[in-house]
């Protein structure tokens, strides 16, 4: 029997496993509702032969499950733009502050009433807002001299986002009896999940991820170097800002409408880095599969997790299982796959 080479066998077990793992997530996720779906039944109103019940019950769940493999594979390909970007292994979609802009616009949403607008349209919209101006401004005071370097946007975000969380924090203590819509928002759910959002979200991570595949290449020579991306006739500036855009737009229409949930972009493409290598022609496609298994597996076990009180918020434990892994890469000491 011929052997198959070492990186297309890497290729193909992973892309296999990330399939299967993809495909039970959505089986089992699929079973929770208001009471306990069999998968018997599952597979009932798949094939169209289900009860009434169970078709509005799967029907409900799959609004969840949609919204979370939506919203994963947007984190996870952001993150995996990042990651390159800034030729980090720790960073994430919300390196520059854009989980602080977004919650800053949904607390504004909840505490303040506008009118003629209900606050479950404004605090999505607010949040969008806030998201795509947080890079803005981060960008624009970055942008000096006709450049920006990765360092000075790094910098700024982190000095904007503490300015931001610090607002945020602010507003969560004058909020009185809508403290706990804001703390709740903070630590993300998909339970609140309409198609109305999918329609809304759909376009905006599959644009997003579009534009980040068809700079991927480019992405690979400026993780070399600026210079060296230069001398191979790329737009390093240029091809940075369209990058960021992209990845704030499909970040802010992720975090809109299911709160800022955390590490989903930071552990995944990291793990599939180290599989797979460098080449973010194929971590961009792998890590989009990937944060969307992993999240809607993380929608699974929240409903397991604390049965007694509820739903457990998907931000919980995406931190839960993303914390420790944070602190396993502060911990390394030898080089990781493919950063210079």
């Amino acid at each position: 029997m011929s052997r198959i080479p070492g990186k297309r066998g890497r290729i193909l077990i992973c892309a296999a496993a990330v399939s299967v793992i993809l495909v039970l997530a959505v089986l089992y996720d699929l079973t929770w509702a208001t009471y306990r779906i069999s998968f018997g039944e599952v597979f009932d109103v798949i094939a169209g032969n289900g009860t009434w019940g169970n078709r509005i019950l799967v029907k409900d769940n799959a609004q969840r499950v949609l919204t979370g493999a939506l919203v994963g594979a947007g984190l996870a390909a952001c993150g995996c733009v990042m990651q390159a970007l800034f030729r980090n292994p720790m960073a994430s979609p919300y390196i520059l502050g854009l989980s602080s802009g977004a919650s800053l616009g949904a607390a504004v949403g909840l505490l303040f009433t506008i009118p003629f607008i209900p606050v479950a349209v404004a605090t999505p919209i607010l949040a969008f807002v806030t998201c795509l101006a947080t890079m803005f401004i981060v960008y624009g005071i970055a942008h000096v001299g006709g450049s920006s370097h990765t360092e000075t946007l790094l910098l700024t975000g982190i000095a904007v986002s503490a300015m931001m969380s610090a607002v945020v924090s602010f507003l969560t203590f004058i909020a009185g009896d809508k403290m706990e819509d804001i703390v709740f928002w903070g630590m993300g759910s998909l339970e609140r999940a309409e198609w109305a959002d999918i329609a809304v979200i759909t376009p905006m991570v599959a644009a997003g991820i579009a534009v980040m595949a068809c700079y991927s290449k480019s992405l690979n020579a400026i993780m070399i170097g600026d210079s060296h991306a230069m001398d191979l006739g790329i737009e390093v500036g240029k091809t940075r800002l369209i990058l960021l855009l992209a990845s704030t737009l499909v970040t802010a229409a992720a975090v809109a409408f299911v709160g800022a949930i955390g590490f989903v972009g930071l552990i995944i493409p990291h793990i599939f880095r180290i599989i797979l290598g460098p080449d973010n022609r194929l971590l961009l496609p792998m890590s989009a599969f990937g944060g969307a298994a992993f999240l809607i597996l993380c929608d699974y076990l929240a409903h397991m997790v604390t049965p007694g009180y509820g739903v457990l918020p998907i931000g919980v434990l995406t931190a839960l299982v993303g914390a420790p892994y944070f602190i396993y890469l502060l911990r390394r000491r030898r080089n990781e796959v493919g950063w210079s």
